[in-house]
Protein backbone atom coordinates (compact mmCIF):
# COMPACT_ATOMS: atom_id res chain seq x y z
CA UNK A 1 0.00 0.00 0.00
CA UNK A 2 1.44 3.37 -1.02
CA UNK A 3 2.02 5.87 1.80
CA UNK A 4 1.47 9.46 0.64
CA UNK A 5 1.11 11.58 3.80
CA UNK A 6 2.34 10.68 7.29
CA UNK A 7 2.90 12.42 10.63
CA UNK A 8 5.43 11.21 13.21
CA UNK A 9 5.29 12.62 16.72
CA UNK A 10 7.42 12.47 19.84
CA UNK A 11 10.92 13.22 21.05
CA UNK A 12 12.58 14.72 24.08
CA UNK A 13 15.58 12.38 23.91
CA UNK A 14 17.62 10.71 21.18
CA UNK A 15 15.99 7.43 22.24
CA UNK A 16 12.70 8.74 20.82
CA UNK A 17 14.02 10.95 18.00
CA UNK A 18 16.39 8.52 16.25
CA UNK A 19 13.78 5.73 15.91
CA UNK A 20 11.31 8.25 14.49
CA UNK A 21 13.85 9.44 11.92
CA UNK A 22 14.73 5.82 11.05
CA UNK A 23 11.03 5.08 10.43
CA UNK A 24 10.68 8.25 8.33
CA UNK A 25 13.76 7.30 6.26
CA UNK A 26 12.38 3.81 5.57
CA UNK A 27 8.94 5.19 4.59
CA UNK A 28 10.66 7.62 2.21
CA UNK A 29 12.87 4.88 0.76
CA UNK A 30 9.78 2.83 -0.10
CA UNK A 31 7.64 5.85 -1.10
CA UNK A 32 9.92 8.54 -2.62
CA UNK A 33 7.03 11.00 -3.19
CA UNK A 34 5.72 10.79 0.40
CA UNK A 35 5.04 13.97 2.43
CA UNK A 36 6.34 13.58 6.00
CA UNK A 37 5.71 15.98 8.88
CA UNK A 38 7.03 15.69 12.45
CA UNK A 39 5.29 17.12 15.52
CA UNK A 40 7.54 17.73 18.54
CA UNK A 41 7.66 19.73 21.75
CA UNK A 42 8.81 23.36 21.63
CA UNK A 43 12.33 23.84 22.98
CA UNK A 44 13.16 20.13 22.95
CA UNK A 45 15.96 18.28 21.18
CA UNK A 46 13.77 17.18 18.24
CA UNK A 47 13.28 20.80 17.10
CA UNK A 48 16.98 20.80 16.15
CA UNK A 49 17.65 17.15 15.27
CA UNK A 50 14.67 16.52 12.95
CA UNK A 51 15.47 19.44 10.55
CA UNK A 52 19.10 18.25 10.55
CA UNK A 53 17.76 14.90 9.27
CA UNK A 54 15.95 16.74 6.47
CA UNK A 55 12.35 16.79 7.75
CA UNK A 56 9.90 19.55 8.60
CA UNK A 57 8.75 19.79 12.24
CA UNK A 58 6.06 21.75 14.09
CA UNK A 59 6.35 22.31 17.84
CA UNK A 60 3.60 22.01 20.47
CA UNK A 61 3.74 24.01 23.74
CA UNK A 62 3.55 20.77 25.74
CA UNK A 63 5.72 20.17 28.84
CA UNK A 64 6.05 17.34 31.31
CA UNK A 65 4.83 17.14 34.89
CA UNK A 66 7.60 18.15 37.31
CA UNK A 67 8.05 15.77 40.24
CA UNK A 68 8.47 18.63 42.68
CA UNK A 69 5.83 21.31 43.28
CA UNK A 70 6.48 24.16 40.84
CA UNK A 71 4.46 26.94 39.20
CA UNK A 72 4.93 25.23 35.82
CA UNK A 73 2.77 22.32 37.05
CA UNK A 74 -0.17 24.70 37.49
CA UNK A 75 0.19 25.77 33.86
CA UNK A 76 0.30 22.16 32.62
CA UNK A 77 -3.46 21.63 32.03
CA UNK A 78 -3.58 24.80 29.89
CA UNK A 79 -0.53 23.69 27.87
CA UNK A 80 -2.11 20.27 27.29
CA UNK A 81 -5.35 21.87 26.02
CA UNK A 82 -3.39 24.32 23.84
CA UNK A 83 -1.28 21.47 22.46
CA UNK A 84 -4.37 19.35 21.74
CA UNK A 85 -6.00 22.22 19.81
CA UNK A 86 -2.81 22.89 17.84
CA UNK A 87 -2.32 19.17 17.06
CA UNK A 88 -5.94 18.90 15.88
CA UNK A 89 -5.48 21.92 13.61
CA UNK A 90 -2.24 20.52 12.13
CA UNK A 91 -3.91 17.14 11.43
CA UNK A 92 -6.88 18.80 9.71
CA UNK A 93 -4.58 20.88 7.51
CA UNK A 94 -2.04 18.15 6.69
CA UNK A 95 -4.57 15.29 6.30
CA UNK A 96 -2.23 12.36 7.09
CA UNK A 97 -3.16 8.79 6.18
CA UNK A 98 -1.51 7.64 9.42
CA UNK A 99 -0.03 9.11 12.61
CA UNK A 100 2.87 7.39 14.40
CA UNK A 101 3.73 8.18 18.02
CA UNK A 102 7.19 7.25 19.28
CA UNK A 103 6.91 8.47 22.88
CA UNK A 104 7.85 11.79 24.47
CA UNK A 105 5.70 14.76 25.42
CA UNK A 106 4.35 15.66 21.97
CA UNK A 107 3.12 12.19 21.01
CA UNK A 108 0.32 12.26 23.62
CA UNK A 109 -1.69 15.22 22.28
CA UNK A 110 -0.94 14.25 18.67
CA UNK A 111 -2.11 10.64 18.98
CA UNK A 112 -5.13 11.71 21.06
CA UNK A 113 -6.15 14.20 18.35
CA UNK A 114 -5.60 11.53 15.66
CA UNK A 115 -7.80 8.95 17.40
CA UNK A 116 -10.54 11.54 17.96
CA UNK A 117 -10.47 12.28 14.22
CA UNK A 118 -10.45 8.53 13.46
CA UNK A 119 -7.11 8.76 11.64
CA UNK A 120 -5.26 5.39 11.63
CA UNK A 121 -2.55 5.52 14.29
CA UNK A 122 0.40 3.47 15.55
CA UNK A 123 2.42 3.53 18.77
CA UNK A 124 6.08 2.52 18.65
CA UNK A 125 7.01 1.54 22.23
CA UNK A 126 10.78 1.20 22.63
CA UNK A 127 11.04 0.01 26.23
CA UNK A 128 10.32 -3.17 28.18
CA UNK A 129 8.10 -1.08 30.47
CA UNK A 130 5.44 1.05 28.76
CA UNK A 131 5.25 4.80 29.35
CA UNK A 132 2.16 6.37 30.93
CA UNK A 133 1.01 8.15 27.76
CA UNK A 134 1.25 5.01 25.63
CA UNK A 135 -0.70 3.00 28.22
CA UNK A 136 -3.49 5.59 28.18
CA UNK A 137 -3.69 5.64 24.37
CA UNK A 138 -3.29 1.89 23.78
CA UNK A 139 -7.00 1.06 23.49
CA UNK A 140 -7.58 3.83 20.92
CA UNK A 141 -4.76 3.23 18.41
CA UNK A 142 -4.75 0.60 15.65
CA UNK A 143 -1.41 -1.12 16.31
CA UNK A 144 1.41 -1.06 18.86
CA UNK A 145 4.90 -2.01 17.65
CA UNK A 146 7.05 -3.34 20.50
CA UNK A 147 10.60 -4.58 21.05
CA UNK A 148 10.11 -6.77 24.13
CA UNK A 149 7.86 -9.68 25.01
CA UNK A 150 5.39 -9.48 27.91
CA UNK A 151 3.86 -6.10 27.08
CA UNK A 152 0.38 -7.67 27.12
CA UNK A 153 0.28 -6.50 30.74
CA UNK A 154 0.12 -2.91 29.45
CA UNK A 155 -1.49 -3.18 26.00
CA UNK A 156 -4.35 -5.11 24.34
CA UNK A 157 -2.73 -8.33 23.05
CA UNK A 158 -4.51 -8.18 19.67
CA UNK A 159 -2.91 -4.80 18.89
CA UNK A 160 0.69 -5.78 19.68
CA UNK A 161 3.15 -6.45 16.83
CA UNK A 162 6.63 -7.69 17.82
CA UNK A 163 8.93 -5.73 15.49
CA UNK A 164 11.94 -4.70 17.56
CA UNK A 165 13.30 -1.15 17.71
CA UNK A 166 14.48 0.82 14.69
CA UNK A 167 18.26 1.22 14.70
CA UNK A 168 20.43 3.53 12.67
CA UNK A 169 21.82 1.36 9.89
CA UNK A 170 25.14 3.19 9.75
CA UNK A 171 25.71 2.45 13.47
CA UNK A 172 25.39 -1.34 13.33
CA UNK A 173 27.09 -2.20 10.03
CA UNK A 174 30.43 -3.33 11.48
CA UNK A 175 31.47 -6.25 9.26
CA UNK A 176 35.04 -5.89 7.92
CA UNK A 177 35.73 -2.59 9.71
CA UNK A 178 38.20 -3.74 12.40
CA UNK A 179 41.37 -2.58 10.60
CA UNK A 180 39.82 0.83 9.84
CA UNK A 181 38.74 1.10 13.49
CA UNK A 182 42.21 0.30 14.84
CA UNK A 183 43.68 3.10 12.72
CA UNK A 184 40.83 5.54 13.49
CA UNK A 185 41.23 5.23 17.29
CA UNK A 186 45.02 4.63 17.18
CA UNK A 187 44.72 1.24 18.90
CA UNK A 188 47.06 -1.73 19.26
CA UNK A 189 45.79 -4.77 17.28
CA UNK A 190 47.32 -7.15 19.85
CA UNK A 191 45.37 -5.76 22.83
CA UNK A 192 41.75 -6.44 23.83
CA UNK A 193 39.45 -3.40 23.68
CA UNK A 194 36.63 -2.29 26.01
CA UNK A 195 34.14 0.34 24.84
CA UNK A 196 32.56 2.48 27.60
CA UNK A 197 29.55 4.54 26.47
CA UNK A 198 27.21 6.61 28.61
CA UNK A 199 25.23 8.40 25.91
CA UNK A 200 26.02 11.69 24.16
CA UNK A 201 25.75 13.70 27.38
CA UNK A 202 27.66 11.09 29.38
CA UNK A 203 26.91 9.10 32.51
CA UNK A 204 28.42 10.29 35.78
CA UNK A 205 28.49 6.79 37.33
CA UNK A 206 30.41 5.25 34.42
CA UNK A 207 32.89 8.13 34.50
CA UNK A 208 33.43 7.85 38.28
CA UNK A 209 33.90 4.08 37.89
CA UNK A 210 36.63 4.65 35.30
CA UNK A 211 38.40 7.34 37.33
CA UNK A 212 38.37 5.16 40.48
CA UNK A 213 40.11 2.28 38.68
CA UNK A 214 42.44 3.98 36.19
CA UNK A 215 45.58 2.61 37.81
CA UNK A 216 44.20 -0.95 37.92
CA UNK A 217 43.66 -1.23 34.16
CA UNK A 218 46.47 -3.44 32.81
CA UNK A 219 48.64 -2.35 29.90
CA UNK A 220 47.44 -5.24 27.72
CA UNK A 221 43.87 -3.81 27.76
CA UNK A 222 42.82 -0.66 25.91
CA UNK A 223 39.65 1.37 26.46
CA UNK A 224 37.62 3.72 24.28
CA UNK A 225 35.90 5.90 26.89
CA UNK A 226 33.09 8.18 25.73
CA UNK A 227 32.61 10.40 28.78
CA UNK A 228 30.06 12.83 27.31
CA UNK A 229 30.18 16.56 26.68
CA UNK A 230 28.89 17.43 30.17
CA UNK A 231 31.93 15.82 31.83
CA UNK A 232 34.78 16.00 29.28
CA UNK A 233 36.52 19.18 30.46
CA UNK A 234 36.18 18.31 34.15
CA UNK A 235 37.64 14.82 33.61
CA UNK A 236 40.48 16.16 31.47
CA UNK A 237 41.45 18.57 34.27
CA UNK A 238 41.16 15.85 36.91
CA UNK A 239 43.19 13.10 35.25
CA UNK A 240 45.18 14.68 32.42
CA UNK A 241 48.54 13.86 34.02
CA UNK A 242 47.66 10.26 34.90
CA UNK A 243 45.76 9.20 31.76
CA UNK A 244 47.64 6.19 30.33
CA UNK A 245 48.14 5.82 26.57
CA UNK A 246 45.99 2.70 26.46
CA UNK A 247 42.88 4.73 27.44
CA UNK A 248 41.31 6.89 24.74
CA UNK A 249 39.18 9.56 26.46
CA UNK A 250 36.64 11.07 24.07
CA UNK A 251 33.85 13.61 24.49
CA UNK A 252 31.75 11.88 21.85
CA UNK A 253 32.35 8.95 19.47
CA UNK A 254 31.28 10.12 16.00
CA UNK A 255 31.98 6.76 14.31
CA UNK A 256 30.13 4.42 16.64
CA UNK A 257 30.20 1.72 13.95
CA UNK A 258 34.02 1.65 14.20
CA UNK A 259 33.89 1.63 18.02
CA UNK A 260 31.48 -1.32 17.94
CA UNK A 261 33.62 -3.08 15.30
CA UNK A 262 36.81 -2.99 17.38
CA UNK A 263 35.26 -3.62 20.82
CA UNK A 264 35.77 -6.98 22.51
CA UNK A 265 33.33 -5.89 25.24
CA UNK A 266 30.87 -3.02 25.73
CA UNK A 267 29.90 -1.25 28.96
CA UNK A 268 26.74 0.80 28.48
CA UNK A 269 23.63 2.33 29.96
CA UNK A 270 20.43 0.42 29.07
CA UNK A 271 18.44 2.84 26.94
CA UNK A 272 16.13 0.97 24.57
CA UNK A 273 17.87 1.97 21.33
CA UNK A 274 21.36 1.29 22.72
CA UNK A 275 20.19 -2.18 23.80
CA UNK A 276 18.73 -2.85 20.33
CA UNK A 277 22.01 -1.82 18.69
CA UNK A 278 24.00 -4.01 21.08
CA UNK A 279 21.85 -7.04 20.20
CA UNK A 280 22.65 -6.56 16.50
CA UNK A 281 26.42 -6.10 16.93
CA UNK A 282 26.57 -9.19 19.17
CA UNK A 283 29.41 -8.38 21.59
CA UNK A 284 29.64 -9.27 25.32
CA UNK A 285 27.88 -6.49 27.24
CA UNK A 286 27.73 -5.19 30.80
CA UNK A 287 24.72 -2.92 31.35
CA UNK A 288 24.54 -0.27 34.07
CA UNK A 289 20.93 0.98 33.99
CA UNK A 290 20.36 4.65 34.82
CA UNK A 291 18.21 5.03 37.95
CA UNK A 292 17.15 8.53 36.87
CA UNK A 293 14.51 7.57 34.29
CA UNK A 294 10.72 7.20 34.39
CA UNK A 295 9.46 3.96 35.94
CA UNK A 296 13.07 2.68 36.13
CA UNK A 297 12.58 1.41 32.56
CA UNK A 298 16.32 0.96 31.90
CA UNK A 299 16.52 -1.75 34.57
CA UNK A 300 13.59 -3.51 32.91
CA UNK A 301 15.29 -3.21 29.48
CA UNK A 302 18.47 -4.69 30.96
CA UNK A 303 16.69 -7.51 32.78
CA UNK A 304 15.03 -8.61 29.53
CA UNK A 305 18.58 -9.45 28.33
CA UNK A 306 19.94 -10.71 31.66
CA UNK A 307 17.07 -13.21 31.96
CA UNK A 308 18.10 -14.68 28.59
CA UNK A 309 21.79 -14.93 29.58
CA UNK A 310 22.50 -12.23 26.98
CA UNK A 311 24.10 -9.53 29.18
CA UNK A 312 25.44 -8.89 32.65
CA UNK A 313 24.04 -6.17 34.92
CA UNK A 314 25.84 -4.03 37.47
CA UNK A 315 23.60 -1.75 39.53
CA UNK A 316 24.33 1.97 39.35
CA UNK A 317 24.86 2.10 43.11
CA UNK A 318 27.51 -0.67 42.94
CA UNK A 319 29.28 0.45 39.77
CA UNK A 320 32.01 2.67 41.19
CA UNK A 321 33.22 -0.19 43.37
CA UNK A 322 32.62 -3.25 41.17
CA UNK A 323 32.13 -2.35 37.48
CA UNK A 324 35.70 -2.22 36.17
CA UNK A 325 36.79 -5.21 38.26
CA UNK A 326 33.94 -7.31 36.82
CA UNK A 327 34.63 -5.99 33.32
CA UNK A 328 38.27 -7.14 33.45
CA UNK A 329 37.27 -10.55 34.85
CA UNK A 330 34.78 -11.05 32.02
CA UNK A 331 37.30 -9.89 29.41
CA UNK A 332 39.64 -12.69 30.52
CA UNK A 333 36.86 -15.31 30.62
CA UNK A 334 36.60 -16.38 26.98
CA UNK A 335 33.88 -18.97 27.60
CA UNK A 336 31.56 -16.56 29.45
CA UNK A 337 32.20 -13.79 26.91
CA UNK A 338 31.46 -16.12 24.02
CA UNK A 339 28.22 -17.30 25.67
CA UNK A 340 27.01 -13.73 26.20
CA UNK A 341 27.82 -12.79 22.59
CA UNK A 342 25.96 -15.83 21.20
CA UNK A 343 22.91 -15.22 23.39
CA UNK A 344 22.60 -11.49 22.68
CA UNK A 345 22.74 -12.10 18.90
CA UNK A 346 19.67 -14.34 19.19
CA UNK A 347 17.66 -11.33 20.42
CA UNK A 348 18.60 -9.08 17.49
CA UNK A 349 15.88 -7.66 15.25
CA UNK A 350 17.83 -6.20 12.32
CA UNK A 351 14.69 -5.78 10.16
CA UNK A 352 12.73 -3.84 12.79
CA UNK A 353 12.36 -0.61 10.79
CA UNK A 354 11.07 -2.41 7.70
CA UNK A 355 8.65 -4.47 9.83
CA UNK A 356 7.26 -1.31 11.45
CA UNK A 357 6.67 0.27 8.04
CA UNK A 358 4.95 -2.91 6.84
CA UNK A 359 2.63 -2.65 9.87
CA UNK A 360 1.91 1.00 9.00
CA UNK A 361 1.11 0.00 5.39
CA UNK A 362 -1.22 -2.76 6.60
CA UNK A 363 -3.38 -0.41 8.68
CA UNK A 364 -3.62 2.10 5.82
CA UNK A 365 -4.71 -0.74 3.53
Amino acid sequence: MKIERVILSGGGTGGHIFPAVAIADEIKRRNPEVKILFIGAEGKMEMEKVPQAGYEIIGLPIVGLQRKLTLSNFALPFKIIKSMLKARKVLKQFKPQVVIGVGGYASGPTLKAATMQRIPSVIQEQNAFAGKTNKLLATKVNKICVAYSGLERFFPADKIVMTGNPTRKEMVEIEGKREEALAHFDLDPNKKTILVIGGSLGARTLNRSMIAHLEKIPQDVQIIWQCGKLYFEQIQNEISEKLPENIKLMQFVQRMDLAYAVADQVISRAGAISVSELCIIGKPVILVPSPNVAEDHQTKNAMALVNEGAAELVKDVDAEKNLITRSLELLNDNAASSQLANNIKKLAKPNATADIVKTIESIIA
